[in-house]
C-alpha cells in the first residue's frame, strides 16, 4: 500500500502551544475561590494513630477544612488505575488510622492558601504508637514479623506473611532440563527503587460545575479509571463525576494512579468551592509511586551446541507499604522475558511479592520487564561464556520467530492467565546484526581497548515487551466531518507526551486521505470521549490507535455511500479518496469532502456524517529490540562512562519516525539513568535521604552518550495500518547490556544497580585477591 501520511515526519499537533508556553497544563489555570490542599506525612515506618488532635487547625483562620481518617470515607480500594475488576489488592483507605511507611499520609489542610494550609499543619497534634518495621522482603516474610495490613485486604495471597502476591507457572519438566543440560548457570541480580521523575508533578484541581456535578482536571495517564475510582470511595455515581485530562508533563507509569484526584474532590464536595493539590518535588518522591525493587535469580540449561533445554526465573518484588501494581508488575517480569526464548522445552517462572514498611512502587515505564531483563540478559551471557560462543550467536539459536509461540504466553498475563499468541511480526536476526555493525561489536568485544586507567568493552541485550493487554485492553473513538472537510476526531486515549494525540491525526489522515492538519483530535475527556482505559501496558498507538483506525474505517465507508448517492450510481467499489476528494475511477467524477458535508447539512438526506468505533485485542503483539554500548570503565576511580548506545528496534510499520526515534532516545536516557546514578537513600527508620535532583542523580545532557535508534519495520497484521508499540520496550536494555559491557571491558559482574564507582571499585578489589 502506498502510503500518504504515515512514515512521516508530521509535527507534533501541541509542538507550537508547548514551545510557546499556552495554559495547557493542569495547574495552568486559576478559578477563583480555589482552597489549597496541603498534606501531613508520617515521621515513622510503622505506627497506629492513637489521636488526632485537629481542633488548633482549625481555628486558623483561612482554614475550612482538616480531613483525617475521622472525618474522611474509610471505603478499601486500589489506587491503581486498572482494568475492573482490578487485580491489585483493596488495601488503602483516603486516610489511614495505620500508617504504614515515612511519607504516608495522616492528615490534610484546605485553606485559602498554601501558606496557611502549611501553617496549620504544624498545629495539628498527632499521638502515635510506633510499631517494629521491616524494609527488606526476606524480613518481612519472616516467622513473627509484623503484620502490616492487619485488615486482610480483598485480594492479597497471604497477609500474616505480608504476601500480596504469589505466582508459579510452570512448561514441561524443568528438573528434566537441568539433568540434559551440558551447563547450567545461575545467577542472582537486584534491582533498586528508583523515581519516574516527571518534569510535571501530580496535580489535581476539582471544581463543581454548574449541574453540581464534580469536575476534576489531573495530569492523569487513566481519566476513566479515575472517575470509575474517585466514584467508589466518595460513595457517589460516576454520572456525577467528569474528568479531563490536560497536557501531561511526563508519566512514565507514576500518574497511572489514583492519589490526589479522591481528595480533591472530597474538599469540593464537602465545601462546594474549588480544591487544588500540587506535590513538591520531595512530595513526589516519597509520597507518589516509584519502581519495585527486585531481586532476580535466572538459571539457565543448555546443551553444547547452544540451545537452551531450561530456564527458572525468581522474582522476590518489593512493594512497599501497599501492594498498587504488585501482582501485574510482577507477571510481567516473567510474562514479557521468558517467551523470548522459546527453544527451551521447560521453564519456570516463580514470584513473590511482599508488603515492607518503605514507600510505594507502582506502574513504571518496562513494568516489570526491566527487571527480569536486567538479570536475564546477563545470564545469557555467561553461559555464551561457557559455551564458547559470542553474546549474538547464542540469542540466534534461542529467540523466538515468526509463526512461533511461548507456552508463557498462554499461561501467565497480568495477574491472571494469559491468552495463547503467535508472533506475526518479527525481524530479531536484523536487529542483531545491524545493531553489531553500527557499534561494532565484532571488532571491539574481548579486546579490551585500554587507556591508561580506562578500559573500554561493549556488551548488548535483547529484549521484547507487548502491545497491551490482550482481551482487556479497550479503546474506543468517535469521528465525524464537518464543512470544510476537516474531521473531528474524540477519543479517551492519552497522550502523556509520547505523541499519541499526533499519532491519532496521522492515522485519521492515511485512512481518509486528507491533511492531519485538518483532523482535529480532542482526547480524554469523561463527559465527552468514549471509554479507553488510558495510557499503559505499551498500548497507546496498539489500542486507541487501532480503536481510531476502525472507526476512520467507518468514516470512510459512509463517505464512500453519501458519494455513491450524490454521483448517482450503483457501487462506490472503484472509488477513491485523495487528498481531501472522493473520486470514482471508473466514471471520473469527483466531490470534495467539504461539498459533500455542505449537501449533507443543508440540502438532501439531511444528517452528520459520523462514526464510532472499538477495538480490543485478542494478542499483544510485542515489539523486538536489540541494544548495544560501548562503555568506558576507569580502573582508578570506578567510573563507567557510556560512550555510544545503539537501539536496534521492530516496531512495526512506523508511523512518524522523528517521534518514534524520540520515544527509542528518551528510553534509553530513562534506562541509562537507572543502570548507573539513580536510587533511593534509606536512613535506618525507612526515611528517604535524597528526595530532590540534587542528591538523586538522573542523566543531564552532559551524562548522554551518542544514541543510534535504528528502525527495522515489519508489518503487524493485527496494528493499525501494521504498527507495534515502542514507547516502553527500550528502557529494559541499559542494565543488562550496561552490565555486559562492564564484563567485557574489566571482567567483573556485579550483582546490582546502579553500578556505582563504589560497586565497581569493589569488584576489582575482590578480583584481584
Amino acid at each position: 500500500m502506498e502510503r500518504q501520511i504515515i512514515g512521516k515526519n508530521v509535527e507534533k499537533i501541541d509542538a507550537l502551544a508547548l514551545a510557546t508556553g499556552q495554559p495547557v497544563f493542569t495547574d495552568d489555570i486559576n478559578l477563583p475561590n480555589t482552597l489549597h490542599i496541603k498534606f501531613l506525612y508520617s515521621p515513622h515506618a510503622n505506627a497506629i494513630i492513637e489521636d488526632i488532635d485537629t481542633s488548633e487547625a482549625e481555628k486558623l483562620r483561612g482554614v475550612h477544612m482538616v480531613l483525617t481518617y475521622k472525618n474522611t470515607p474509610q471505603v478499601y480500594h486500589t489506587t491503581a488505575g486498572q482494568g475492573w475488576p482490578e487485580p491489585s489488592p483493596y488495601d488503602t483507605c483516603m486516610f489511614n488510622q495505620h500508617v504504614r511507611f515515612v511519607g504516608d499520609r495522616v492528615a490534610a489542610v484546605a485553606a485559602d492558601s498554601e501558606e496557611i494550609a502549611t501553617e496549620a499543619l504544624k498545629l495539628i497534634k498527632v499521638k502515635y504508637n510506633v510499631l517494629p518495621a521491616v524494609f527488606t522482603p526476606e524480613e518481612a516474610m519472616k516467622e513473627g514479623a509484623p503484620i502490616l495490613h492487619e485488615e486482610n485486604p480483598q485480594g492479597v495471597y497471604d497477609y500474616k506473611k505480608n504476601l500480596v502476591a504469589h505466582i508459579e507457572v510452570k512448561a514441561g519438566d524443568i528438573e528434566k532440563g537441568f539433568k540434559e543440560a551440558d551447563v547450567v548457570v545461575e545467577h542472582t541480580f537486584e534491582t533498586q527503587f528508583a523515581q519516574h521523575s516527571p518534569i510535571e508533578t501530580h496535580a489535581t484541581i476539582s471544581y463543581l460545575d454548574e449541574n453540581g456535578r464534580i469536575v476534576i482536571r489531573s495530569s492523569t495517564q487513566v481519566p476513566f479509571h479515575v472517575r470509575r475510582i474517585v466514584a467508589q470511595v466518595l460513595g457517589i455515581p460516576v454520572s456525577q463525576i467528569r474528568v479531563i485530562k490536560p497536557r501531561i508533563g511526563g508519566g512514565f507509569g507514576s500518574k497511572q494512579e489514583i492519589i490526589l484526584e479522591e481528595v480533591c474532590a472530597f474538599v469540593t464536595m464537602k465545601t462546594g468551592r474549588p480544591a487544588r493539590a500540587v506535590y513538591s518535588r520531595e512530595e513526589e518522591f516519597i509520597s507518589s509511586r516509584t519502581r519495585h525493587p527486585m531481586k532476580i535469580t535466572v538459571k539457565i540449561g543448555a546443551k553444547k551446541d547452544g540451545k537452551f533445554t531450561a530456564i527458572r526465573m525468581y522474582a522476590l518484588s518489593n512493594t512497599g507499604a501497599y501492594g498498587t501494581h504488585g501482582l501485574t508488575v510482577a507477571s510481567n517480569t516473567g510474562s514479557k522475558t521468558l517467551p523470548l526464548y522459546n527453544k527451551a522445552p521447560n521453564v519456570e517462572f516463580v514470584a513473590d511479592v511482599v508488603y515492607t514498611n518503605l514507600p510505594v512502587p507502582g506502574a513504571y515505564r518496562g513494568y516489570g520487564a526491566t527487571q527480569g531483563y536486567a538479570c536475564l540478559e546477563q545470564t545469557v551471557d555467561m553461559v555464551a561464556e561457557k559455551l564458547g560462543l559470542d553474546p549474538i550467536a547464542i540469542r540466534k539459536i534461542n529467540h523466538i520467530r515468526k509463526g512461533e509461540t511461548s507456552p508463557i504466553f498462554e499461561a501467565l498475563g497480568e495477574g491472571r492467565e494469559g491468552v495463547v499468541q503467535y508472533i506475526e511480526s518479527e525481524a530479531i536476526d536484523k536487529l542483531l546484526e545491524l545493531g553489531a555493525k553500527e557499534i561494532g561489536f565484532y571488532e571491539k568485544w574481548g579486546k579490551k581497548i585500554r587507556n591508561g586507567s580506562k578500559v573500554r568493552g561493549v556488551g548488548m541485550s535483547l529484549h521484547m515487551q507487548g502491545s497491551g493487554i490482550p482481551k482487556i485492553d479497550m479503546g474506543s473513538a468517535t469521528m465525524k466531518l464537518n464543512e470544510d472537510g476537516s474531521v473531528n476526531v474524540l477519543y479517551g486515549g492519552t497522550d502523556i507526551g509520547t505523541g499519541l494525540d499526533t499519532v491519532v491525526a496521522q492515522i485519521v489522515g492515511e485512512v481518509l486521505s486528507i491533511d492531519p492538519k485538518k483532523v482535529i483530535v480532542y482526547p480524554s475527556d469523561t463527559d465527552i470521549t468514549p471509554f479507553d482505559k488510558g495510557a499503559y501496558a505499551s498500548s497507546g498507538t496498539f489500542i486507541s490507535g487501532s480503536a481510531v483506525y476502525n472507526t476512520a474505517l467507518k468514516l470512510r465507508d459512509q463517505i464512500l455511500e453519501v458519494a455513491k448517492e450524490m454521483f448517482g450510481e450503483q457501487d462506490s467499489k472503484d472509488y477513491i479518496l485523495k487528498d481531501g476528494f472522493v473520486i470514482s475511477e471508473r466514471s471520473g467524477k469527483r466531490v470534495s469532502l467539504s461539498e459533500m458535508a455542505y449537501d449533507t447539512f443543508y440540502v438532501k438526506k439531511q444528517k452528520q456524517i459520523m462514526a464510532v468505533g472499538s477495538f480490543v485485542s485478542e494478542s499483544s503483539p510485542p515489539p523486538f529490540a536489540a541494544h548495544f554500548v560501548e562503555v568506558e570503565v576507569d580502573e582508578e576511580t570506578g567510573i563507567v562512562t557510556p560512550i555510544k548506545y545503539v537501539a536496534a528496534v521492530d516496531c512495526g510499520i512506523v508511523i512518524n519516525p522523528e517521534l518514534t526515534k524520540g520515544q527509542i532516545i528518551g528510553a534509553i536516557v530513562n534506562g541509562i539513568g537507572y543502570a548507573l546514578t539513580e536510587e533511593y537513600k534509606f536512613g535506618e527508620n525507612g526515611k528517604v535521604l535524597n528526595p530532590n535532583f540534587m542528591e538523586y542523580r538522573i542523566p543531564s545532557s552532559r551524562d548522554i552518550p551518542e544514541i543510534v535508534p535504528i528502525l527495522v519495520e515489519t508489518y503487524e497484521p493485527t496494528g493499525p495500518l501494521g504498527a507495534k508499540s515502542v514507547s516502553e520496550i527500550n528502557i529494559n536494555g541499559a542494565i543488562p547490556a550496561i552490565g555486559n559491557a562492564i564484563y567485557d571491558a574489566i571482567g567483573v559482574r556485579i550483582g546490582s544497580s546502579p553500578y556505582t564507582p563504589e560497586k565497581v571499585l569493589k569488584a576489582l578489589k575482590e578480583k584481584n585477591k
